[in-house]
């Protein structure tokens, strides 16, 4: 390491301290405190992102620390949650340099500004290997009213936020060479697919309107197939989605025109950073009303039905599919 760089302590005042929210002693404690809300419940959550897996180790520092910070605070979102704070561990390689530090602390103080909450503490180390961001990241819902995951009834409806497949249609294109359909498809629309890959928009928002009116909810990380499939994994649930009512991106429609197979990357990539939620028919006015509202639109797509087989995707033709990889998987 570099006699120029500060140490770990002076790395920590000079670029984390200032983000410090209440609780967290200016950084300069092993430990922080956090308390609720009267009449709340807390909401822990913890997503790593590493360079080379989820993000391109050359990645803008800043876009990188708003990816942290956005995959851990759509988990909030999803479970009807408005965000407290964060804890961030940073294991930085042997090149890092306080030029790039600087980027990524001005991005993560960008992202919890935006999004809400504070640094509450956490950790730095060097890596053995790349780039890693932990980030345990902390909400709070009224007492009771989590949204779980697993709590889909045969008869639902089932919804989803914003547009799918755009993060999933972003990643080629941040490669070199690209593939034809990203040449076809023009730069504005090149941008807005890598746009939604680097920065995921966590639908905090929506996190009232599915404590009202949603039954279950999880955010979509690895694939709308492979996450629908865990929501109703087991209790014979199944599901019939209609292609033709995913939603999607001008973007999206654009590649898939040049394309047509990348219907089967839009709808098991991951990234995507939206909300899969399950809804009582009877409900489904009132929650798309409270998602306008808001300003995120919810699209119904499909129905949960009894069985006991994975997802099943019906075309505009009728022809239907299921996805034997439906997601992204680590292992």
């Amino acid at each position: 390491m570099s006699r120029d760089r500060p140490t770990e302590d002076g790395l920590i005042a000079r670029y984390l301290a200032p983000l410090a929210g209440p609780g967290a002693d200016g950084m300069r404690d092993d430990a922080a405190t956090l308390t609720p809300t009267p009449g709340h419940d807390l909401v822990l959550t913890a997503d790593a992102i590493v360079a080379g897996v989820h993000f391109f180790p050359d990645d803008p520092p800043s876009s990188i620390a708003r990816k942290a910070v956005g995959v851990n605070f759509s988990d909030l979102a999803a479970k009807g949650a408005a965000p407290r704070g964060i804890l961030l561990t940073l294991a930085l390689p042997d090149d890092w340099t306080e030029a790039w530090l600087a980027a990524f602390a001005k991005g993560l103080g960008d992202a919890l500004s935006a999004f809400g909450g504070a640094l509450l503490g956490g950790d730095t180390v060097r890596a053995a290997g790349p780039l890693s961001v932990g980030v345990t990241a902390l909400g709070e819902v009224p007492a009771g009213t989590m949204v779980r995951r697993m709590t889909a009834a045969i008869g639902d409806v089932l919804c989803v936020s914003g547009t799918i497949g755009d993060a999933a249609l972003g990643l080629p294109l941040c490669r070199s060479p690209l593939p034809d359909w990203g040449d076809a498809i023009g730069a504005a629309d090149r941008a807005a697919l890598v746009e939604r890959y680097r920065h995921p928009r966590p639908r905090l928002g929506l996190a009232p309107v599915l404590r009202r009116h949603a039954r279950a909810a999880m955010d979509i990380s690895d694939g709308l197939a492979g996450d629908l499939a865990k929501m109703l994994k087991g209790e014979g649930r199944c599901a019939l989605v209609r292609l033709a009512d995913v939603p999607l991106s001008q973007a999206a429609v654009s590649a898939a025109v040049h394309a047509p197979n990348l219907m089967d990357t839009i709808v098991t990539g991951g990234d995507d950073y939206e909300i899969l939620c399950a809804v009582p028919p009877e409900s489904l006015a009132a929650i798309r009303a409270g998602a306008e509202a808001v300003g995120i639109p919810l699209h119904p797509i499909g129905t949960v039905l009894a069985g006991d087989g994975p997802p099943v995707f019906e075309a505009a033709d009728g022809a239907r599919k299921t996805y034997a990889a439906a997601s992204f998987s680590h292992f």
